[in-house]
Protein backbone atom coordinates (compact mmCIF):
# COMPACT_ATOMS: atom_id res chain seq x y z
CA UNK A 1 0.00 0.00 0.00
CA UNK A 2 1.33 3.43 -0.97
CA UNK A 3 2.40 5.97 1.62
CA UNK A 4 0.29 8.67 -0.04
CA UNK A 5 -3.14 8.46 -1.66
CA UNK A 6 -4.46 11.31 -3.75
CA UNK A 7 -8.18 11.58 -4.45
CA UNK A 8 -8.17 13.10 -7.91
CA UNK A 9 -9.35 12.93 -11.52
CA UNK A 10 -7.51 13.78 -14.71
CA UNK A 11 -9.72 16.71 -15.70
CA UNK A 12 -8.83 18.63 -12.53
CA UNK A 13 -5.91 21.01 -12.76
CA UNK A 14 -6.10 21.60 -9.03
CA UNK A 15 -5.61 17.89 -8.45
CA UNK A 16 -2.79 17.90 -10.99
CA UNK A 17 -0.85 20.40 -8.86
CA UNK A 18 -0.70 17.86 -6.04
CA UNK A 19 -0.10 14.88 -8.33
CA UNK A 20 2.79 16.62 -10.05
CA UNK A 21 4.36 17.57 -6.72
CA UNK A 22 4.14 13.97 -5.50
CA UNK A 23 5.70 12.72 -8.73
CA UNK A 24 8.50 15.29 -8.91
CA UNK A 25 9.41 14.60 -5.28
CA UNK A 26 9.59 10.85 -5.91
CA UNK A 27 6.92 10.06 -3.34
CA UNK A 28 5.34 6.63 -3.01
CA UNK A 29 1.79 7.53 -4.00
CA UNK A 30 -1.33 6.21 -5.68
CA UNK A 31 -4.26 8.03 -7.30
CA UNK A 32 -7.82 7.37 -6.15
CA UNK A 33 -10.42 8.24 -8.76
CA UNK A 34 -13.02 10.83 -7.76
CA UNK A 35 -16.15 10.29 -9.94
CA UNK A 36 -16.68 14.04 -10.02
CA UNK A 37 -18.92 14.20 -13.09
CA UNK A 38 -21.18 11.54 -11.56
CA UNK A 39 -21.74 13.88 -8.62
CA UNK A 40 -19.65 11.99 -6.07
CA UNK A 41 -18.33 15.07 -4.28
CA UNK A 42 -21.85 16.40 -3.77
CA UNK A 43 -23.07 13.39 -1.80
CA UNK A 44 -23.36 13.56 1.99
CA UNK A 45 -21.40 10.31 2.25
CA UNK A 46 -18.38 11.68 0.38
CA UNK A 47 -18.44 14.94 2.30
CA UNK A 48 -18.71 13.14 5.62
CA UNK A 49 -15.95 10.64 4.92
CA UNK A 50 -13.52 12.42 2.55
CA UNK A 51 -13.87 16.22 2.37
CA UNK A 52 -16.59 18.32 3.95
CA UNK A 53 -15.90 21.05 1.38
CA UNK A 54 -16.95 18.75 -1.47
CA UNK A 55 -13.79 19.30 -3.47
CA UNK A 56 -10.79 17.46 -4.90
CA UNK A 57 -7.89 16.99 -4.45
CA UNK A 58 -7.66 15.27 -1.09
CA UNK A 59 -4.31 13.92 0.09
CA UNK A 60 -4.09 11.08 2.60
CA UNK A 61 -0.71 10.36 4.17
CA UNK A 62 -0.11 7.23 6.21
CA UNK A 63 2.67 8.51 8.44
CA UNK A 64 4.31 7.27 11.61
CA UNK A 65 1.83 9.20 13.72
CA UNK A 66 -1.24 7.92 11.90
CA UNK A 67 -3.34 9.21 9.02
CA UNK A 68 -3.09 12.81 7.87
CA UNK A 69 -5.82 14.03 5.51
CA UNK A 70 -5.40 17.37 3.75
CA UNK A 71 -7.52 19.34 1.33
CA UNK A 72 -6.91 22.47 -0.78
CA UNK A 73 -4.05 22.24 -3.27
CA UNK A 74 -2.02 25.06 -1.71
CA UNK A 75 -2.09 23.38 1.70
CA UNK A 76 -1.11 20.05 0.15
CA UNK A 77 1.82 21.62 -1.72
CA UNK A 78 3.03 23.35 1.44
CA UNK A 79 2.77 20.12 3.44
CA UNK A 80 4.71 18.11 0.86
CA UNK A 81 7.39 20.78 0.55
CA UNK A 82 7.94 20.67 4.30
CA UNK A 83 7.90 16.88 4.40
CA UNK A 84 10.22 16.25 1.46
CA UNK A 85 12.43 19.33 1.64
CA UNK A 86 11.79 20.00 -2.05
CA UNK A 87 10.35 23.03 -3.88
CA UNK A 88 9.97 24.97 -0.64
CA UNK A 89 11.24 28.37 0.51
CA UNK A 90 14.84 29.11 1.40
CA UNK A 91 13.87 31.56 4.15
CA UNK A 92 10.93 33.42 5.66
CA UNK A 93 10.92 36.09 2.99
CA UNK A 94 10.59 33.43 0.29
CA UNK A 95 7.90 31.67 2.32
CA UNK A 96 5.79 34.82 2.28
CA UNK A 97 6.46 35.39 -1.42
CA UNK A 98 5.46 31.83 -2.27
CA UNK A 99 2.30 32.24 -0.21
CA UNK A 100 1.55 35.51 -2.00
CA UNK A 101 1.63 33.80 -5.40
CA UNK A 102 -0.38 30.78 -4.22
CA UNK A 103 -3.09 33.07 -2.85
CA UNK A 104 -3.10 35.04 -6.09
CA UNK A 105 -3.36 31.77 -8.00
CA UNK A 106 -6.31 30.51 -5.99
CA UNK A 107 -8.15 33.82 -6.09
CA UNK A 108 -7.47 34.90 -9.67
CA UNK A 109 -5.00 33.03 -11.89
CA UNK A 110 -6.40 29.50 -11.63
CA UNK A 111 -9.83 30.56 -10.42
CA UNK A 112 -10.96 32.51 -13.47
CA UNK A 113 -9.19 30.37 -16.06
CA UNK A 114 -10.36 27.03 -14.64
CA UNK A 115 -13.98 28.19 -14.44
CA UNK A 116 -13.80 29.47 -18.01
CA UNK A 117 -12.31 26.17 -19.17
CA UNK A 118 -15.00 24.18 -17.36
CA UNK A 119 -17.87 26.16 -18.88
CA UNK A 120 -16.53 26.89 -22.36
CA UNK A 121 -14.22 23.93 -22.94
CA UNK A 122 -15.85 21.06 -21.05
CA UNK A 123 -19.54 21.93 -20.74
CA UNK A 124 -19.56 23.54 -24.20
CA UNK A 125 -21.80 26.40 -23.15
CA UNK A 126 -20.74 28.56 -26.08
CA UNK A 127 -20.19 32.27 -25.60
CA UNK A 128 -22.24 33.82 -22.80
CA UNK A 129 -21.92 36.99 -20.74
CA UNK A 130 -20.39 34.83 -17.99
CA UNK A 131 -17.69 33.29 -20.21
CA UNK A 132 -16.92 36.69 -21.71
CA UNK A 133 -16.46 38.15 -18.22
CA UNK A 134 -14.35 35.21 -17.04
CA UNK A 135 -12.12 35.47 -20.12
CA UNK A 136 -11.45 39.12 -19.40
CA UNK A 137 -10.55 38.39 -15.80
CA UNK A 138 -8.36 35.43 -16.80
CA UNK A 139 -6.50 37.56 -19.35
CA UNK A 140 -5.85 40.22 -16.71
CA UNK A 141 -4.42 37.64 -14.28
CA UNK A 142 -2.33 36.00 -16.99
CA UNK A 143 -0.98 39.39 -17.98
CA UNK A 144 0.32 39.98 -14.46
CA UNK A 145 2.09 36.61 -14.39
CA UNK A 146 3.42 37.01 -17.94
CA UNK A 147 5.04 40.33 -17.05
CA UNK A 148 6.64 38.83 -13.94
CA UNK A 149 7.96 35.80 -15.84
CA UNK A 150 9.37 37.94 -18.64
CA UNK A 151 12.03 38.99 -16.13
CA UNK A 152 12.46 35.72 -14.23
CA UNK A 153 12.60 32.04 -15.16
CA UNK A 154 10.44 31.08 -12.18
CA UNK A 155 8.11 32.92 -9.82
CA UNK A 156 10.26 33.02 -6.67
CA UNK A 157 13.98 32.83 -6.09
CA UNK A 158 14.99 31.99 -9.65
CA UNK A 159 14.21 28.30 -9.19
CA UNK A 160 11.06 26.15 -9.28
CA UNK A 161 9.01 26.20 -6.06
CA UNK A 162 5.51 25.20 -5.06
CA UNK A 163 4.41 28.63 -6.27
CA UNK A 164 5.24 27.50 -9.81
CA UNK A 165 3.58 24.12 -9.34
CA UNK A 166 0.44 25.84 -8.09
CA UNK A 167 0.16 28.24 -11.01
CA UNK A 168 1.05 25.51 -13.51
CA UNK A 169 -2.03 23.45 -12.64
CA UNK A 170 -3.87 24.23 -15.87
CA UNK A 171 -0.86 24.88 -18.11
CA UNK A 172 -0.99 21.47 -19.81
CA UNK A 173 -4.68 21.21 -20.72
CA UNK A 174 -5.80 21.91 -24.27
CA UNK A 175 -9.57 22.44 -24.06
CA UNK A 176 -10.65 25.64 -25.84
CA UNK A 177 -11.12 28.76 -23.75
CA UNK A 178 -11.03 31.50 -26.37
CA UNK A 179 -7.55 32.49 -25.15
CA UNK A 180 -4.49 31.79 -27.30
CA UNK A 181 -2.00 31.40 -24.48
CA UNK A 182 1.05 30.87 -26.71
CA UNK A 183 0.38 34.05 -28.71
CA UNK A 184 -0.93 36.26 -25.92
CA UNK A 185 1.33 35.18 -23.05
CA UNK A 186 4.67 33.94 -24.42
CA UNK A 187 6.51 34.27 -21.10
CA UNK A 188 3.93 32.02 -19.41
CA UNK A 189 4.29 29.47 -22.21
CA UNK A 190 8.09 29.49 -21.93
CA UNK A 191 7.81 29.05 -18.15
CA UNK A 192 5.43 26.10 -18.61
CA UNK A 193 8.00 24.51 -20.91
CA UNK A 194 10.71 24.95 -18.26
CA UNK A 195 8.54 23.18 -15.71
CA UNK A 196 7.83 20.39 -18.21
CA UNK A 197 11.60 19.94 -18.58
CA UNK A 198 12.04 19.14 -14.87
CA UNK A 199 13.20 15.56 -14.17
CA UNK A 200 10.18 13.38 -13.46
CA UNK A 201 7.59 15.72 -15.01
CA UNK A 202 4.54 14.04 -16.47
CA UNK A 203 1.34 15.45 -18.01
CA UNK A 204 -2.03 15.10 -16.25
CA UNK A 205 -3.14 12.04 -18.19
CA UNK A 206 -0.02 10.12 -17.13
CA UNK A 207 -0.63 10.74 -13.43
CA UNK A 208 -4.38 10.70 -12.79
CA UNK A 209 -7.30 8.47 -13.81
CA UNK A 210 -10.09 9.55 -16.14
CA UNK A 211 -13.80 9.24 -15.49
CA UNK A 212 -15.27 5.87 -16.45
Amino acid sequence: MSEFSLHCFVESGNAYKAALMLELCGCDWSPVLVPFFAGATRTPEWRDSVNEMGEAPVLEHKGADGMVRLTQSGVILDYLAGLTGQFGPADEQERREILRWILFDNHKFTSYYATLRFLYGLQKTGETPVTEWLRGRARAAYGIVDKHLAASDFLVGGRPTIADLSLAGYAYYSEPTGIDRAAEFPAVEAWAARIAALPGWKPPAALMPAQA
